[in-house]
């Protein structure tokens, strides 16, 4: 039978078988040689017939090793963040030179109001005379907006050491002055008696009362 001759299924089923294969072997790259890393690849690895269980070790050896200093490396990195935001932070040397401060009271008057310099804040220091400190522990503590014993506010009953900063707004109060004769903050209008107690305006506290130590007539503050 001539090729003419063929059923029209036979020829188009035979050329398609043909196609078919030289599409598959033109898609197998059978012409392009592959280059062997059998030489650059470890032993293990090399060898086809050995277990990959055997190979594992020193895959998750270096898996380790890698993490290990990955993490080392987190750490001292974290630790040196660390020790530069303390020091960052930390006060500086004129800050920690004022942190303490020794006072004579023996050469402050009585009656007279003396300010000082103490972690970047104004100290008052006031030399209360007898009838004052009187006057002032005789006054009701329920009329009192911060009640507070004027005998728990000092370490002397002649010696009052507040710090000047209003409990308001944070403004630098006069002494000797206001309803009280006390303290007057000139900003918004504060009373405080000779205690440090508010009693007038906006403040909502009394001054603040540092923590000091008094060793004989010289008084430490700390």
């Amino acid at each position: 039978m001539s090729y003419m001759n063929r059923p029209l299924n036979k020829i188009n089923k035979s050329n398609s078988l043909r196609c078919l294969k030289y599409v598959l072997t033109r898609q197998s790259h059978t012409d392009i040689i592959v280059p062997d890393f059998t030489k650059d690849m470890r032993n293990e690895a090399a060898q086809p017939n050995v277990p990959t269980s055997q190979n594992e070790v020193p895959r998750k050896l270096a898996a380790y090793m890698a993490s290990g200093i990955l993490l080392t490396s987190g750490m001292y990195a974290a630790k040196a963040e660390v020790f530069r935001y303390v020091n960052y932070m930390a006060a500086s040397a004129d800050v920690l030179a004022l942190a303490q401060i020794e006072i004579n009271l023996a050469d402050i008057p009585e009656d007279k109001n003396v300010t000082f310099k103490w972690r970047g804040k104004p100290l008052f220091v006031w030399h209360r005379p007898e009838a004052a400190v009187k006057a002032v522990r005789s006054v009701p503590l329920n009329i009192l907006r911060d009640p507070e014993r004027d005998e728990d506010r000092v370490k002397d009953p002649n010696f009052l050491v507040v710090l000047g900063v209003c409990t308001h707004l944070g403004c630098v109060p006069i002494s000797h002055q206001g309803d009280y004769g006390g303290y007057y903050c000139p900003c918004h209008g504060s009373h405080f008696d000779i205690s440090g107690r508010a009693r007038q305006g906006p403040a909502p506290s009394n001054l603040a009362v540092p923590k000091y130590t008094i060793t004989g007539n010289t008084m430490l503050v700390g």
